[in-house]
Order: structure tokens, then sequence, then C-alpha cells
């Protein structure tokens, strides 16, 4: 007598970490005063491990530089690390020969995805200039996802940007990083509200620990903020990302996925569990396997 075959277990995917080698001397904000646990290399064989004991299968590795020379590093890795299903990548949003170079990119298999820094930028408007919306059509024309990566500030900006380019797939990374350790929420989840009433946007259940207070926050510190989140853009477009390695500022790979486990899970049923650590991302991202 034969025994039933087990169902396939949901992979799980990290939806946002990071890669970084020091030497290649590109990242802006790695100076003396950042913190110590960030100034060394962070390559797939430190993270593989980690994937392992947390029981992730793949994941999505995210730009850390503004430089098209660091998309091609991440690029090259990822076609060496296999449990990397997916890189989202630099370009200049305003450069002239943005059309082909987004092109060169989209040759490469592991390429799904855009970021620009708009937290570093001068101006909170960037995303809105011209040149700019022009070029957020133009991802979305292709199916290119655009992560952003902002504060608060500029979810106004975002929200109208991508009204009026309605096709575009985007995700809001760190869930725009809320002031957790000041405990600031009204403002931000007003914004984030109007953002997430767009039917293409999505957000990330990451960054969390490292915008709460480092030495003393607990999982219930960011329980409000992934609650609202929830009710906002609902379990089909929430995805887990660890922010690997920044996260190591306030805690461990597996401390910031306890905590989103401990606030989270028992009020999802399995198959929105299934989405928001996996099959969201993956749909999201296009990823392939």
């Amino acid at each position: 007598m034969s025994s039933s075959p087990k169902p396939k277990l949901s992979p799980v995917i990290d939806a946002h970490h990071h890669f970084w080698r020091v030497a290649r001397g590109d990242y802006h904000w790695m100076t003396a005063e950042t913190g110590a646990p960030l100034r060394r290399d962070y390559l797939p064989e430190d993270l593989a491990p980690l994937l392992r004991r947390a029981g992730v299968d793949r994941t999505v590795v995210v730009q850390a530089a503004q430089s098209e020379a660091e998309t091609d590093f991440l690029l090259d890795l990822a076609d060496e690390a296999g449990f990397v299903a997916g890189v989202v990548g630099w370009l200049d949003m305003e450069d002239a020969g943005f059309a082909g170079k987004l092109d060169r990119l989209m040759a490469r298999p592991k390429f799904v995805g855009l970021r620009p820094m708009l937290q570093d930028l001068d101006d909170d408007g960037y995303i809105l200039r011209p040149r700019v919306m022009d070029n957020l059509a133009r991802m979305a024309e292709r199916g290119v996802a655009f992560d952003v990566l902002g504060f608060p500030r500029h979810l106004a900006n975002v929200t109208r940007a991508l009204e009026a380019v309605p096709q575009l797939k985007a995700v809001v990374d760190h869930l725009s990083k809320p002031a957790i350790a000041a405990r600031e929420f009204d403002d931000w989840a007003r914004e984030i509200a109007r953002l997430a009433a767009l039917p293409n946007v999505h957000c990330k259940l990451s960054g969390m620990i490292t915008e709460a207070d480092h030495k003393t926050w607990r999982p219930a510190d960011l329980e409000p903020y992934v609650d609202h989140a929830l009710k906002v853009f609902g379990t089909r477009r929430l995805m887990f990302g660890s922010d690997w390695p920044v996260c190591l500022l306030a805690g461990s790979y597996a401390e910031v996925l306890g905590a989103l486990r401990t606030v989270l899970d028992d009020k999802l049923s399995d198959a929105e569990r299934a989405g928001v650590y996996g099959s969201n991302a993956a749909r999201f991202y296009g990823l392939e396997g």
C-alpha cells in the first residue's frame, strides 16, 4: 500500500537584501561614520548559511550603489549564486540613453527591476521630473518592476507619479521607513494608504528593525505598522524582505524573520502566509522556477 505524496511546500523568498564588496568603492553611504557591522564585504557565501538555517529558498538582491557597474556586479554574482532569483539594479533615470541601457539589462536573465535611491537625492520631487516620468513609462511598457526607496515625506510625490503611470509595477521598500523609534504613525499611515489605493503598488515588510530603536526594539514595536500595511495593501501585495546586511545594525537575519512571523503569522491563513513569504514576490518580479 503506497502512501500519498506529501504536498510540496511553497518556497520562501527573501524579496530584499544586498551584497557588496567594499573595495569596489562606489557605495556613497559608506563613510567613517557608517556603523561598523556594515564596513566589510557581504557576498553570497556569507548569506547562504543564514538562508539554510532560516528555511529561505530564494532571494532578490537589491542595488546599494548609484552606479551601473554595481548592477553588473550583482548580476554577475547572481549568475553564480543559484539561490538568487532576481536582481534589482540602478540606472540614471534622467539618462538620455536610458532606453538602450534598460534593454541591455533586460537581456540578463535575472534582471527584474530598477531602484533609484530617492531617499539620498536633494530633490524630494525628483520622481516627478519629466524625463524620469518618461522613463517610468518605458519601464511599465517593458514590464520592469520599480522599487521605491524613500521616507514618508516622499510618499505624496510617489503617489502622484504612479497615478500618472498606472501600469507600472511598483513596490515600496521598508514601508517607506516610518520613524518607528519615535512612534510616528499618523502622517505615514495616511500617505501610505493613499499610495496603496493604486492596485499595481506593493509593499515590502522589510527594514523595520533599523527604523526602531536598535538596542531595545521588540516585535510589538513593529506590529502597528505591519497591521496598517496589511489593512491597506491586503495579503496579496505584501512581501517579506530581510534587508540583510543592513539589518545587522539592530538584529540578526533570524531575528528579522522571527519578528515578522511573531506579529503577522497568526493573522493569516496558510495560503496568505505562502503569499507574503514567497509567491507574492515571485509573481511581482516574474521570478522563474
